[in-house]
Parts: structure tokens; sequence; C-alpha cells
């Protein structure tokens, strides 16, 4: 029987924390429909990567992807910097 390889989740948002040693926190906005009114509301969930050589920092534009749980809350790890902050 082969084995189904599932498509790991992937999301792109902006760093708003490098405070942490090989840790990230990105910021993910998405875009969702009020269930009542229809109106375009925007919705942001925080989420903290594996960064494995600090390369990352504050307002850089970052692609992540699922992985298994390293820690408690992270879940996450780095695949790409998309764009680098203008500071």
């Amino acid at each position: 029987m082969e084995k189904k390889e599932r498509k790991s989740k992937v999301l792109t948002g902006i760093v708003v924390s490098d405070k942490m040693n090989k840790t990230r926190v990105v910021a993910v906005t998405r875009t969702t429909h009020h269930p009542l009114y229809g109106k375009a509301i925007r919705r942001t969930k925080k989420y903290k990567f594996h960064d494995e050589h600090n390369e990352s920092h504050t307002g850089d534009l970052v692609r992540i992807m699922e992985t298994r749980p390293l820690s408690k809350d992270k879940r996450w790890r780095l695949v790409e910097i998309v764009q680098r902050s203008q500071l």
C-alpha cells in the first residue's frame, strides 16, 4: 500500500518579534467576510516559527511552513525570506 503524502500548509506574513534565539513571531493577516453583513474584515493571527540561523528580522516578509511540534508553541519553520525590511 502506498503512503499518501500530505501537503504542508504554507503561510506568508510579517515578522513582528525577533527577540528570542532561533525563534521568531510572524503576524499573518487574512481577509474574511462578516457572517451577517458581508463586509470584508481583516483578521490577524500570530505564529511562532523556527529560524535556525537567526536570519530574519522585524519587518521582513517571510514564508513559513507547518512542521512537527518543536516546542510548546512552535509548529512552523522558515521557508524563505520573501522581502527584507527597509529599515
